[in-house]
């Protein structure tokens, strides 16, 4: 049973993977965004890394995370989209009518969406180098910031199936998505948290996810392996995927039910 469910999601996550690649402009148009956030940022607002606070830090090794979690967003949205085409064109159909596990049917476009943010989040990465990325940690804290965007890519592919599921719709799908831009702007995307003014905007960063991402980026990139800041943005991770898989699970099992 086991081996049927690994090589099942290894079929269909291979599917999945092959249609994106037919369709590159489902994700040309979010890497290109998430190259755009970094390259206007690091243009226009590398001169607040002069104020006292940043202690000299590296604004570009500020502003990456900004860019790997909008591409995390962007990318993981994939893998409901992939669903929505699925049970449109009747193939989800058909899949439930053969032996295929029906976890495998819900996990192969969820890691399908989590290695396009991989090569995503790799290709960002490069272009912060040729731009004069520098890291504390060096190639560890690169390995680190991976499994942080992938993590935090498999929370968001699973919130993404998990809609996808329930409306069987392509534009309820994106739209659930898209609602989670606001997080980043409503945390530490351009200043550290001492510098935020607004009250009601350090209550938000302080309960919103995205913060404690960004803050474990960006302590690897520029202050070192400091475990519990490093740990912070774990802990999100974890509770954030615990969610949003139970909600794709559920989902799927509802979905499955109703044919």
């Amino acid at each position: 049973m086991g081996n049927s469910v690994w090589k099942d999601t290894w079929l269909i996550t291979i599917r999945s993977v092959k249609t994106t690649l037919r369709n590159p402009f489902s994700f040309i148009p979010n890497l290109m965004i998430s190259a755009f956030f970094l390259l206007v940022y690091e243009g226009g607002l590398s001169g607040i890394s002069q104020l006292p606070m940043f202690e000299g830090a590296n604004y570009l090794a500020f502003i990456l995370p900004v860019s790997i979690v909008s591409a995390a967003i962007g990318g993981a949205g994939g893998a409901g989209q992939g669903i929505v085409k699925d049970i449109e064109n009747g193939f989800f159909s058909r899949l439930l009518l053969t032996p295929a596990s029906r976890l495998a049917i819900v996990l192969g476009p969820i890691i399908a969406g989590m290695l396009q943010l991989f090569i995503q989040t790799l290709l960002i990465i490069g272009i912060a180098f040729l731009l004069g990325l520098e890291v504390e940690t060096g190639f560890g804290g690169i390995l680190f910031v991976l499994l942080i965007a992938i993590g935090w890519g498999l929370a968001f592919a699973g919130y993404s199936a998990g809609v996808a599921l329930r409306t069987k719709n392509a534009q309820a799908a994106q739209a659930g998505t898209f609602i989670f831009f606001p997080l980043i702007f409503l945390s530490t995307t351009f200043v550290p948290y001492e510098l935020i003014e607004a009250q009601w905007l350090k209550v938000a960063a302080t309960i919103n996810p995205t913060t404690y991402i960004f803050e474990s980026m960006r302590t690897v990139l520029i202050d070192g392996w400091i475990f519990w800041d490093l740990m912070q943005g774990v802990i999100a991770i974890v509770i954030a995927c615990t969610i949003t898989i139970t909600f794709a699970a559920v989902s799927a099992k509802k979905a499955v039910s109703r044919g």
